[in-house]
């Protein structure tokens, strides 16, 4: 089946997704990619979009509703961070790097650059990119978790991410079946309704999960990650800190071994198995779930910003030099959640992160409509400028640097007039708490006399004043009557 992608499967099209070696090479005009260990394609999601608030579409769209993260933190019993909603601009501003290594991944997969010693160097930097999708899907989870509205109701969730995904994906999807019209390609009406209500991901065929906007897989993977959500964050906030810590761990290794499970797979399914399959993609997102819960209960352990940025890349040097491909996601995975975990960590504490700068910040912001057109656009520059093959010379990197330029004001234009106003119409508004009336006062008279005199009761010897109250004459004894002696109380009158 055809879908519609004009030129060559996504650039990214087979390659060797966030780490996931497939077999050794470039990409073959089916979008099949060549050299071992280059990642997965097309990309896997954005963030997550901008923040619950301001951190819940962080993630892809999902995430950061986010955009800098906001969380409602101090809930009971987790005393990571106070009472207040705490920004997260370290986050938004990681984002665009990702895009960033997304993006050059795929300048080395279309070949952009045809000049042998400059793509060599492209190849060389960017052979890890794509992995730049597994930090979007760990972000989105912590994020998501992190920004969570107490109170907050499953069907209010589901409205506010799809207010965050579907705008733009419908904006891109129409924009590609207009360049596929205009150039005469095919289009596969089950494939391009598949793609339209993102359900793509969930095919194991050829021409289906790459297909329209190729990179919109990624998104059907975090719309399952979001309707999952609701149901077991529930059981994570149950979960002790040990068990937590349990699945940060055990994610990676679920993912390596999708590497010798996919034998139990019919081999044309492989790769949509262990690249595309929205349950085993999901393993990336719940690590990100788990640690945003320790954070919140202020039972994280790893190390500062510095430390962990340190490691990162030693990693990622590691990586590309002695560490074999199908580890990679693997190893890759634990230092992107230090990453993002000491990066959040520096933004509630107030400590210094140099990716909370305005530029990057505003970069992080953009960062998923880049994601979503900066690949059919490299593919545009192809087809309007008729070259097939890369450009030659130093036509390449200049040509690489005017697609990011265009995408970039292209993911401008996106979000300043379809996201941003669609997010802002389509989010239910936090209903206001009806403010209680004011205390009544009761004003209380000063005492007067009269008052004084009621309380005290009146004057003896006033009119109509009761006579006070004798006491009882004590009775006199049989002695005193004989003997005539006066009562008792009473003496003699002395009277003759």
């Amino acid at each position: 089946m055809t879908s519609v992608t004009p030129a060559t499967e996504d650039a990214a099209g087979r390659s060797a997704a966030a780490g996931r070696p497939e077999e050794a090479g470039r990409v073959d005009a089916a979008g099949r990619s060549e050299v071992a260990g280059r990642v997965d394609a097309a990309g896997r999601s954005e963030e997550a979009g901008r923040s619950a608030d301001g951190a819940e579409s962080a993630d892809a769209g999902t995430a950061t509703d986010v955009d800098t993260a906001t969380a409602a933190a101090g809930r009971a019993g987790r005393g990571a961070t106070t009472g207040a909603l705490h920004r997260l601009p370290s986050l938004t501003g990681l984002r665009w790097v990702a895009a960033m290594l997304v993006f050059g991944f795929h300048v080395g997969t279309m070949q952009i650059v045809a000049e042998p010693e400059y793509r060599q160097i492209v190849d060389w930097v960017f052979t890890l990119g794509l992995s730049g999708v597994q930090f979007f899907f760990i972000l989105s989870g912590f994020v998501l978790v992190w920004s969570a509205r107490p109170g907050d109701t499953k069907r209010a969730f589901w409205r506010r991410r799809a207010a965050k995904i579907y705008p733009n994906h419908l904006v891109t999807f129409a924009v590609v079946i207009a360049l596929a019209i205009y150039w005469a390609d095919p289009v596969n009406v089950k494939v391009a309704l598949a793609n339209l209500f993102l359900v793509q991901a969930w095919i194991p065929v050829d021409g289906y999960f790459y297909s329209i906007n190729n990179v919109s897989w990624s998104i059907a993977c975090e719309m399952f990650f979001y309707l999952s959500l609701p149901f077991v964050l529930p059981l994570i906030r149950r979960m002790r800190a040990w068990q937590l810590y349990a699945v940060v761990v055990a994610m990676p290794l679920l993912i390596l071994a999708m590497w010798p499970g996919q034998q139990l797979v019919p081999e044309a399914a492989r790769w949509w198995f262990t690249q595309i399959f929205p349950v085993v993609r999901s393993f990336e997102f719940w690590m990100g779930v788990a640690a945003a819960e320790l954070m919140l209960r202020g039972k994280w352990r790893g190390p500062g910003l510095l430390v962990s940025t340190g490691l990162f890349v030693g990693i990622w040097v590691a990586s590309m030099e002695w560490i074999r491909a199908e580890l990679w996601t693997t190893v890759l995975a634990f230092g992107y959640v230090l990453v993002i975990a000491s990066a959040a960590r520096a933004d509630t504490t107030g400590r210094w992160s140099p990716w909370r700068s305005r530029p990057l910040v505003w970069l992080g912001e953009v960062s998923f409509a880049f994601y979503l057109v900066h690949v059919f656009l490299i593919k545009a520059i192809f087809r309007f400028t008729g070259h097939t093959g890369g450009f030659p010379g130093w036509q390449g990197p200049v040509v690489a640097v005017a697609a990011l330029l265009v995408s970039l004001l292209a993911a401008w234009l996106l979000f300043r007039f379809v996201e941003t106003p669609m997010v802002r119409l389509l989010n239910p508004r936090r209903r206001a708490r009806p403010t209680p009336p004011p205390p009544r006062v009761i004003r209380q008279r000063q005492p007067d006399q009269s008052d004084s005199a009621r309380r005290s009761g009146p004057d003896r010897g006033s009119p109509g004043s009761p006579e006070p109250r004798r006491p009882p004459e004590p009775r006199r004894s049989p002695e005193q009557v004989s003997t005539g002696a006066p009562e008792p109380g009473k003496g003699s009158t002395g009277a003759a």
